[in-house]
């Protein structure tokens, strides 16, 4: 809204200082302050609110040193990082880009699941929540969304780089750096030269046309990674801070690749793919990263509120679909590394306790406790020393992440 008004302040009477809204740098900065202060300052008044109608956390007897001391904790506290992001996205974005359409679907629509499910543990005291089908049918619709919106909307395209025999200076003497604007199923590969691949070419065995049936894998993809990295955010959540701290690592790290996946100069640059448009994804990640640190105010050990699933299947969402449109996906096993370990080690322990049973007809397990940072729970470390490991590790990702950008 403020983005407009300023836009026309300038057009009509060149106010001073209006001119600043129209660039990206100046409005994602704004916003990640406008939520951090948001989050952190309305943060307290929401959790005494929620303290007062006993919106509390049902702990289940996991057998975790200090647990039974979190009974009772406000949880739900997600609502505070939706609301937080949404404020500056509202005020400071061009509600028209695609874009931050896509990622307002996904925020409200992960959040009405998450919220489904937190409403049905706290007020119908059921400790299972909203049963994990439902979850999952949520999730996997929400890739078939944003999927389609990627593949099929107009304003969703790709330029690719020219040759450099082909790179004309135009009438307004800026050299022209790219081809024409187009629809494409190419994403990012980590790690190679030549480092784009088209998701269309699995088809390629179909014969002379084939081109045309992409959009099915890239929908397939879009699927999976939304319900990968949401789970992922979902068991990353079990102890104060983790899933708050690593989350707002990665968001930060997309920021710097959605801006420069959006600006056409560093494109160039770093040879990678130019995404029109996408650019202004960066101030609603930012805003986003605002909230999650004020939230992580309140988060961390010992924690006044818990985020919920509320919390973090909308934190998991958003994380796999900034990544998806800026075609950044296939290195989310690195970035998100956290949340893909987080689920790998249930995935393993539920697998191979299985198969033990059946074999020897008694179940064995890998890890003392799944999810792995319950693991190291149960080896005697205490909570604060896992998460800050955690975030180092989150960091250590991130950086190696955007030196990619180079490592090829």
């Amino acid at each position: 809204m403020l983005y407009y008004l300023f836009e026309y302040l300038d057009a009509q009477f060149n106010l001073p200082g209006a001119g600043l809204f129209q660039y990206i740098t100046f409005r994602a900065a704004s916003a990640f302050i406008l939520a951090l202060l948001v989050s952190s300052i309305y943060g307290k008044r929401i959790i005494n609110y929620l303290r007062k109608q006993q919106v509390g956390e049902t702990i289940r007897d996991l057998g975790l040193e200090g647990q039974s001391q979190k009974a009772g904790t406000p949880t739900m506290g997600g609502l505070i990082i939706i609301f937080s992001t949404l404020i500056p996205v509202i005020l400071l974005t061009k509600l028209d880009n695609i874009y931050v359409i896509i990622l307002l679907i996904t925020t409200i629509w992960m959040g009405l699941i998450g919220f489904l499910d937190d409403y049905i543990k706290v007020f119908k005291k059921n400790k299972q929540g909203l049963k994990g089908k439902f979850k999952v049918l949520g999730q996997v619709g929400l890739g078939l969304i944003i999927g389609s919106i990627l593949y099929f909307h107009d304003d969703v395209t790709i330029k690719e780089q020219l040759p450099v025999e082909q790179q004309i200076i135009q009438k307004d003497g800026r050299k022209k750096l790219f081809g024409e604007a187009l629809k494409s199923t190419k994403t990012t590969v980590p790690f190679l030269k030549n480092n784009e691949l088209d998701y269309s070419k699995v088809l390629s065995f179909l014969g002379d046309g084939y081109e045309k049936y992409g959009w099915i894998v890239f929908i397939f993809v879009a699927i999976i990674i939304v319900t990968g990295i949401s789970n992922g955010a979902n068991l990353t959540d079990g102890i104060d801070g983790l899933a708050t701290g690593s989350s707002a690592i990665i968001v930060i790290a997309l920021a710097l690749f959605a801006w420069i996946s959006g600006n056409i100069i560093f494109s160039d640059y770093l040879d990678v793919m130019y995404i029109p448009n996408s650019g202004e994804m960066t101030v609603y990640i930012l805003a986003f990263a605002g909230a999650l640190i004020g939230f992580l105010w309140y988060n961390t050990y010992p924690a006044q509120i818990f985020m919920g699933d509320t919390g973090s299947l909308t934190i998991g969402g958003i994380i796999a679909v900034i990544a998806i449109a800026i075609r950044k996906e296939l290195l989310l096993p690195l970035l998100a590394g956290i949340f893909v370990v987080e689920n790998l080690s249930v995935i393993l322990q539920v697998s191979y306790f299985k198969y033990t049973k059946k074999k020897f007809g008694e179940g064995r397990r890998i890890f003392k406790m799944s999810p792995l940072h319950h693991h190291y729970q149960k080896l005697g470390y205490h909570e604060s020393k896992i998460v800050v490991r955690f975030w180092i590790v989150g960091i250590l990702l991130a950086v190696f992440t955007i030196v990619t950008l180079k490592l090829r």
